[in-house]
């Protein structure tokens, strides 16, 4: 029997059931562990269930309810597995970026540095942490597969969910491999396609596009639904993505100075690939001066927020992110297989994406 529709609002009155089962998922782990694992698998645990927004595992549930229109606890397992795969890639992500913090505690290839050196062990503390660190990120991925395997949906939903998972996997991976090597490239030769091939694979699927075809798979949606909720979740993932590089940059409504510094990073963002292609030689040196040091002084940061400006970059960026936003509304409200509440749905979604500050 189908209930009353779900509002966003009404999902994220999930996430205390998603941290539980995420509790209980290490928890049933740890019991049948080795003692000697054990440790290992509370830092997990404790990286997971540091924090986060847990919109990747509200996105299953919501492609579930998309799909049933039932209230989306049989999904709930399903959900935990999205945020299992959040912190293998955000452990990775972590150690390729050189990355210090993460939700407010040292990334975990720190913390393992740091207790290696306390505990003097043998070797380079730092090479011992980023080792450890790549092994318990992949330790994630069979609790992701467990997870989804223990949807409470029959044996062909799993098993359609569990192909999109692989798809997700797979497109993420060449997402990033894509960014690293962009990465390694000088401005120059990034293009905006490159850009944005790495937002679409490495962002959009596994953010928006696969976490909702992944609980629709569970809730028994096959091909049309499907296919729309792919092309409506890759709209709002390069969107978001898109957005995630202005705040990132410090281009946002907030203060700059509290942003995560994408500039001194070293990140080929659209805004730095645009400002680049429209930048005299005075602004090329002032992005070569400022992209990827860490030491840069605080006025050249400031000076190449202004050239990105200045070089209309930003403005594009923010046309980019509108074009998408509204495309995906259109698909939204042409798509078959979706009732008036599912359509509100996803665009509360595709507002809480992309019309953010944070």
């Amino acid at each position: 029997m189908r209930t009353a529709a779900v509002n966003f609002l009404e999902l994220a009155a999930y996430k205390p059931r998603i941290e539980a089962e995420l509790r209980r998922q290490y928890a049933d782990a740890r019991r049948s562990a080795r003692p000697v694992f054990r440790p290992y698998l509370d830092l997990l645990a404790e990286f997971t269930l540091r924090g986060g927004k847990r919109f990747r595992a509200l996105l299953v549930l919501a492609g579930y309810h998309l799909a049933t229109g039932r209230e989306p606890s049989g999904a709930l397992s399903a959900a935990a597995a999205l945020e299992h795969f959040q912190s293998w890639m955000l452990i990775h992500d972590d150690i390729i970026d050189h990355s210090e913090e993460r939700r407010g505690g040292p990334t975990l290839h720190r913390s393992l540095a740091r207790q290696h050196a306390e505990e003097q062990g043998l070797g380079a503390s730092a090479e011992y942490g980023v080792a450890l660190g790549i092994t318990l990120g992949d330790l994630e991925e069979p609790f992701t597969v467990a997870a989804l395997g223990a949807a409470r949906v029959s044996e062909g939903r799993r098993a359609a969910a569990l192909s999109e998972y692989a798809r997700m996997t797979r497109e993420t991976a060449f997402g990033q491999l894509l960014d690293v090597r962009n990465g390694s490239r000088p401005v120059s030769a990034v293009t905006e396609r490159d850009v944005l091939l790495v937002h679409e694979l490495k962002s959009a699927y596994y953010t928006v596009a696969s976490p909702l075809r992944i609980g629709a798979s569970l809730g028994g949606a096959r091909g049309n639904l499907l296919r729309r909720l792919d092309e409506i979740g890759v709209d709002l993932g390069v969107a978001f993505q898109l957005r995630d590089d202005v705040l990132g940059a410090g281009l946002g409504t907030g203060d700059p100075g509290k942003s995560a510094n994408d500039l001194v990073e070293g990140k080929r963002t659209l805004l730095v690939v645009r400002a680049w292609a429209r930048a005299g030689n005075e602004g090329r040196s002032l992005i070569e001066r400022v992209l990827g040091r860490a030491d840069a002084p605080a006025t050249d940061v400031a000076a190449l927020r202004e050239l990105i400006r200045a070089t209309g970059s930003l403005d594009y960026s923010e046309r980019r992110i509108t074009a998408l936003r509204r495309r995906a509304s259109r698909r939204i409200a042409a798509a078959s297989g979706l009732t008036g509440a599912g359509r509100s749905l996803l665009e509360e979604i595709g507002d809480r994406l992309v019309d953010r500050s944070v």
